[in-house]
C-alpha cells in the first residue's frame, strides 16, 4: 500500500499516530518525501496547496479518531473546491469500541468516498483511489482498520478498473448557432473557467477571441489561462472597477467551463449588458439564470470547432475602442492615501507595493478574509497555478500557512507569497513552524487589522457590536521569529523595501511581515455583498 502511495505521489503530508504509523514508517524508510505537519488540518491544506500549484495529486495521512475529525473542515473545502487528493487514514478496529466514530459516514456527509482496505487489496485499492481522485476531481479516503495494520500482505486481489467518463459530443447545430450570434456581436467577451483550463481549451479560446476581436476574462481558478494583452483579468468580485465596467458592456458572452456562481457573476450584475450568454460545460444543465444558451460539451472540443466556424472580424472591433485594456490603464486605481488618519496602512496600497516588489515567477497564496481580493485585483500571476485561494469554496479561513508550504514544495522554482489576516493566521499558527522549517523560499505578509475584518464590515453597520470581532494587536513578528523566520513589523510602506533586499541577496528561508493595516477601507466586493444582502432582506 505505501509503495503504491510512493509510486503515485511526489510528496505525502501528515501527522503520525497509531493508525498510520506503519505506513509513515515505510515511506520514510524508503526515501519518499514525507512532510511532518503540526496539525492534521494543516496536512490537508498542504496537499491542497500542492495540487493548486502543480496540478498534481498529493497524499495526506492521519491517524484515526481525533486525528481524523481534525481534517473535516479542510476535507469539506477540498470536496466543494473539487480538489483531488488521496487521504490515507487509520481507522478503529473492525469490532468497534465505545469511543470509535463512524469515519466513513462523516466522509459521506461531504460527498467523499471511503475505500477500506484488507490484506489482499490494500495496494490495488490505493491505486484505485488515485484514479478516482483524478477522474472525479475530489478527495478519496483510503482507510486502514487498526487490527490489520500489521497483517502480512496476502496475494493481491484484482479490483474493478476505473472507467473514464465519456465526453459529451459536440453537435454541429450548436456550433453553427453560437458562431452566428458571436459573429453578429459588437462587444463579444470570452470567459474561461477551471473546466476550460482542465480540458486544455486555452489555445482554442485564444484563437476564437482573436478572430472575433473579443475581450477575455477568467474565473479565479483559471487566472491567466488565456495569456493575452486583451485579458480583463478575473470575472467577478475580484475584477478591478474598470474591468468590471467593460464586462457589463459585453453584448454576447461565451462562458467556457466556468461555474457562474453568484460571486463570479457579481450578484447578477456582471453581464447586465449581454443579450446572449452562452455557457459551455459538461454539467447536465446551466448553472446560472443569466444563461440564454446552454451547450453540453467539452470546453476544448467546442471551442476548437467554434474557432473554425466563426468568420474573422473585419473592420473595427471592440478592441479598437478600448485601448486601455492592452496598456493596462483600465486597471489603475484612483489616487489613494498610503495610510488612514491614524497612520495605519491602506491595504490596497500594500497590495500595489507588493506587486511591484515581487519577482514575476511567483505563487500567490491567499487565505480567506476581508483583504483577499486586493492582490488578486492588483497583483499579477504567471499562470493559473500562480494564484490560489484556499478556503474560498467553503468560505473558510485559517488554511494559509500550510497551503503556502504545499505550494512552495510543489513549485520551489517560484517564490511563494502568502497573504493572510491576523484572524486566519492565528487559527493555523502551529503550521507556521512547519512552513519555516520546510519551505526553501517563502514570504508571508499578514494584513493585520486586529480584527475579523470581514465580519466587522458586514455586521457593524447593522447595529451588531463589533466587540466580539476585534482583538488585541498581537506582535505576530515576534511569534514568527520564535519559530525561526526573519520577521518585521511594518507600520509604513517603506519598510517593505526589506523584501527587495532579501530577494537581491538570494532570498532563502521564510521572510515574515506583520503589516499593521487600517480597517477603515472597505473592499468593493464586501460592499457589494452587503448591498446585495440588504436588497434581498428588503424584498
Amino acid at each position: 500500500m505505501a509503495e503504491a502511495m510512493s509510486e503515485r505521489s511526489a510528496a505525502t503530508f501528515g501527522v503520525m499516530g497509531n493508525g498510520n504509523a506503519f505506513v509513515v514508517g515505510w515511506l520514510v524508510r524508503h526515501g519518499h518525501r514525507y512532510v511532518k505537519a503540526r496539525h492534521e488540518a494543516g496536512a490537508m491544506s498542504m496537499a491542497q496547496g500542492y495540487y493548486l500549484a502543480t496540478g498534481e495529486i498529493a497524499t495526506v495521512t492521519t491517524t484515526y479518531g481525533p486525528g481524523y475529525t481534525n481534517i473535516l473542515t479542510v476535507l469539506a473545502e477540498a470536496a466543494v473546491a473539487r480538489t483531488p487528493m488521496v487521504v490515507v487514514v487509520g481507522e478503529g478496529p473492525r469490532v468497534k469500541r465505545p469511543f470509535d466514530v463512524d469515519q466513513a459516514m462523516a466522509a459521506r456527509a461531504m460527498g467523499v468516498d471511503t475505500l477500506t482496505v484488507a490484506a489482499d487489496d490494500a495496494a490495488a485499492l490505493t491505486r484505485r483511489a488515485f484514479e478516482l481522485a483524478a477522474r472525479d476531481l475530489k478527495p478519496v479516503i483510503v482507510s486502514i482498520p487498526y487490527d490489520i495494520a500489521e497483517t502480512p500482505a496476502a496475494p493481491e486481489r484484482a479490483v474493478d478498473p476505473v472507467e473514464p467518463r465519456p465526453k459529451a459530443p459536440v453537435a454541429e447545430a450548436d456550433v453553427a448557432r453560437v458562431a452566428e450570434l458571436l459573429a453578429a456581436a459588437e462587444r463579444p467577451l470570452v470567459i474561461s473557467g477551471r473546466g476550460a483550463l482542465l480540458s486544455g481549451a486555452a489555445e482554442a479560446a485564444h484563437r476564437l477571441g482573436d478572430r472575433l476581436g473579443a475581450l477575455f476574462a477568467t474565473s479565479v481558478m483559471a487566472r491567466r489561462a488565456v495569456p493575452s494583452e486583451w485579458d480583463l483579468g478575473i470575472a467577478g468580485g475580484f475584477a478591478t472597477l474598470g474591468a468590471a465596467a467593460l464586462m457589463r458592456q459585453a453584448d454576447a458572452v461565451l462562458v467556457l467551463g466556468a461555474s457562474m456562481n453568484t460571486f463570479q457573476m457579481r450578484y447578477g450584475t456582471l453581464l447586465s449588458g449581454a443579450r446572449h450568454v452562452v455557457q459551455v460545460d459538461e454539467r447536465e444543465a446551466a448553472t446560472s439564470p443569466l444563461v440564454t444558451e446552454f451547450v453540453r460539451a467539452d470546453a476544448r472540443d467546442f471551442a476548437e470547432r467554434l474557432a473554425e466556424a466563426v468568420p474573422r472580424a473585419s473592420g473595427e472591433t471592440w478592441r479598437d475602442r478600448v485601448p486601455g485594456v492592452a496598456d493596462g490603464s483600465i486597471h489603475a486605481p484612483e489616487s489613494l492615501p498610503e495610510t488612514d488618519a491614524e497612520g495605519r496602512i491602506n491595504p490596497r496600497a500594500l497590495a500595489l507595493r507588493l506587486d511591484e516588489l515581487l519577482p514575476a515567477e511567483r505563487t500567490i497564496v491567499q487565505d480567506g478574509g476581508h483583504f483577499l481580493g486586493w492582490l488578486a485585483m492588483h497583483g499579477s500571476a504567471p499562470d493559473p497555478y500562480g494564484l490560489q485561494h484556499p478556503g474560498l469554496a467553503f468560505h473558510s479561513i485559517g488554511m494559509g500557512f500550510p497551503s503556502a508550504l504545499g505550494a512552495s514544495i510543489g513549485r520551489p522554482d517560484r517564490l511563494t507569497l502568502l497573504t493572510c489576516g491576523d484572524g486566519g493566521g492565528m487559527m493555523t499558527l502551529p503550521d507556521l513552524e512547519t512552513l519555516v522549517r520546510e519551505a526553501e523560499r517563502a514570504v508571508v505578509v499578514v494584513f493585520n487589522d486586529a480584527a475579523y475584518g470581514m465580519e466587522v464590515h458586514q455586521y457593524e453597520h447593522r447595529g451588531i457590536s463589533a466587540e466580539p470581532m476585534v482583538f488585541e494587536d498581537v506582535d505576530l513578528a515576534a511569534v514568527a521569529r520564535a519559530f525561526g523566520a526573519e520577521a518585521h513589523t511594518v507600520t509604513e510602506l517603506g519598510q517593505l523595501d526589506r523584501l527587495g533586499e532579501w530577494l537581491a541577496a538570494g532570498g532563502a528561508g521564510t521572510l515574515f511581515f506583520d503589516v499593521k493595516i487600517s480597517g477603515r477601507f472597505v473592499a468593493e466586493y464586501v460592499a457589494e455583498k452587503v448591498e446585495h444582502e440588504a436588497a434581498r432582506a428588503a424584498d
